[in-house]
């Protein structure tokens, strides 16, 4: 049997961008957590695909409110990472956002941010694979925050 570790290390080889993907339950309360588990999966119809890990305290909400928010985190949100990848408590307590289109949270001081309303549900081992359409997206630029090898890095946006 192929060991899991292994594989998450040579995965960590593979740099990705860190985002929050924020959600709500059925009555509105906010949810979020840290993932880098995302892709453009289709310009045309525009898509994007997430993986949530079916543990996740927000997991089933993705379910209730068929809705998810992906915001790319910059270079200065490490901390707002580490808080949205920790499990329980009210991760949204002092961080400043504003609800966007769908009643999903958008976070200040992102790189961007992209709405969507889930579309496709898929399983996908431990994790949930959600298809989101694309219902709006704003872009404000800076540079990153990337993950790899475990840890935060930061590169020069040209």
């Amino acid at each position: 049997m192929f060991d899991a570790k292994e594989l998450r290390r040579v995965m960590g080889l593979f740099a990705t961008g860190v985002t929050v993907i924020t959600t709500r339950d059925g009555s509105g309360r906010l949810y979020g957590l840290t993932a880098n588990a995302v892709t453009s999966l289709s310009l045309a119809p525009p898509l994007l695909l997430i993986c949530v890990d079916k543990k996740a305290e927000s997991h089933p909400h993705f379910l209730d409110s068929k809705c998810f928010i992906v915001n790319i985190l910059s270079e200065h949100q490490e901390e707002l990472s580490t808080r949205f990848a920790k499990s329980g408590g009210d991760k949204f307590t002092g961080v400043a956002y504003q609800l966007g289109r769908l009643g999903t949270p958008v976070l200040d001081g992102t790189l961007g941010h992209v709405e969507c309303r889930i579309v496709e549900t898929h399983e996908g081992g431990d994790h949930v694979i959600h298809i989101g359409a694309v219902e709006h997206a704003e872009f404000r630029g800076g540079a990153p925050l990337i993950f790899f090898q475990g840890k935060y890095r930061q590169v020069k946006a040209e």
